[in-house]
């Protein structure tokens, strides 16, 4: 197992009383695998993913990287070197081109990168549909598509074993949801990563190789 949840809650204070977004949480995630996380919106799939990814911190139990728990990997190292995060809003530096955007985490990262950076993120793009001409441009002269294809190659740019991806097609139309998903699956099927989506479409959820349902603070297997 690549990733594993171990005994993980997630509670917010009223007073005396506890509201749990996530309550004695055990799940456990492998390479290889296109995972999503289905739940309406305001059920706390945002905040599990929050968890995973170390932005934020769990009131007790624990998040196993390869059997190391990141707290002891250390929060920042963590999310430098094992983990590329993918949100519905792309987050990218929208005065930037699309390979300036890329260049980014591969300059902070701790793992082993070619000298030769520029050329890999170029790579990076082309392999997602996103050819040089485009990848010179400023992200915001790009559609919401081809931004989000961006975002997924920054979050390849650093050669990680995880992808986390947050309603990652919730912006876009029909068919570029399907083209993003194939991409997901690609990365999971011949290259291994770990892909874990969260999403309140059933129609992205389905797509998956496992699904599992977060309501009302449980997360179970989607039947």
């Amino acid at each position: 197992m690549i990733l594993e949840v171990k005994d993980l809650n997630y509670y917010y204070q009223d007073g005396e009383n506890r509201r749990f977004i996530l309550k004695d949480t055990n799940i456990s995630f492998e390479k290889g695998k296109y995972y999503a996380i289905l739940g309406q919106s305001g059920s706390g799939k945002s905040t599990f993913l929050s968890l995973i990814s170390a932005l934020d911190t769990p009131q007790n139990g624990s998040i196993l990287f390869n059997g190391q728990d990141i707290k002891g990997i250390g929060y920042d190292h963590y999310r430098r070197n094992n983990v590329g995060i993918i949100f519905q809003n792309y987050n990218l530096i929208p005065t930037f081109t699309a390979v300036e955007n890329v260049l980014i985490p591969m300059s902070i990262t701790e793992n082993p990168l070619p000298d030769d950076k520029l050329n890999v993120a170029y790579n990076l793009l082309d392999y997602i549909g996103i050819g040089k001409s485009k990848a010179d441009r400023r992200v915001n002269q790009l559609s919401g598509g081809e931004q989000q294809r961006v975002a997924i190659a920054r979050s390849l740019a650093t050669n990680v074993e995880l992808i986390l991806a947050d309603e990652p097609t919730g912006n876009l139309d029909e068919d570029m949801e399907q083209e993003i998903i194939a991409i997901f699956k690609k990365l999971a099927h011949e290259h291994q990563k770990c892909v874990i989506v969260v999403t309140h479409s059933q129609e992205v959820a389905q797509q998956s190789d496992q699904i599992f349902q977060l309501k009302k603070g449980v997360l179970t297997p989607y039947e």
